[in-house]
């Protein structure tokens, strides 16, 4: 009976998730970044804000403020030759720290690329601040980019 109880109440609880006010502006800020819409993802984050991504490839590199986030833009699109998207699969967020976890996928080389990814934020004052790219495949993300 405890087991029953427990496996509907947990049940409950991902029915009735309600996102928070951080979710939303992620979710908010990723779709406005979908749109092409640059701004409007610097919108969620702080002035100083800075975005972090590993390996040797075209994009890798640290970007910072909001020009260096128009660069990484610039250099995803160019590299793809406009066809880079993003799906946003799931958002955590609290007060101090957030994750996206994405799907990417595009065309670069003439070949179709894609991988899984997670965006870990330090949020301050209830905006992005700092942001890691966290691959599930380094060597898959090295691929796709290089």
């Amino acid at each position: 009976m405890q087991r029953l109880v427990s496996s509907l109440q947990t049940d409950l609880r991902e029915e009735c998730h309600v996102p928070n006010a951080l979710e939303t502006m992620i979710r908010e800020a990723y779709a406005a970044f979908g749109r092409g819409d640059v701004d409007g993802y610097l919108q969620a984050c702080t002035q100083d804000f800075t975005f972090n991504i590993p390996g040797r490839g075209a994009i890798a590199g640290t970007f910072r403020g909001a020009q260096g986030l128009h660069d990484l833009a610039h250099k995803a699109m160019e590299g793809t030759g406009g066809t880079f998207r993003e799906d946003v699969e799931d958002v955590f967020a609290n007060d101090q720290h957030a994750v996206v976890l994405a799907r990417h996928h595009f065309t670069r080389g003439g070949q179709q690329r894609e991988y899984r990814t997670a965006h870990v934020y330090n949020v301050r004052a209830g905006k992005l601040a700092e942001c890691w790219e966290q691959p599930r495949n380094p060597a898959v993300f090295d691929e796709a980019w290089a």
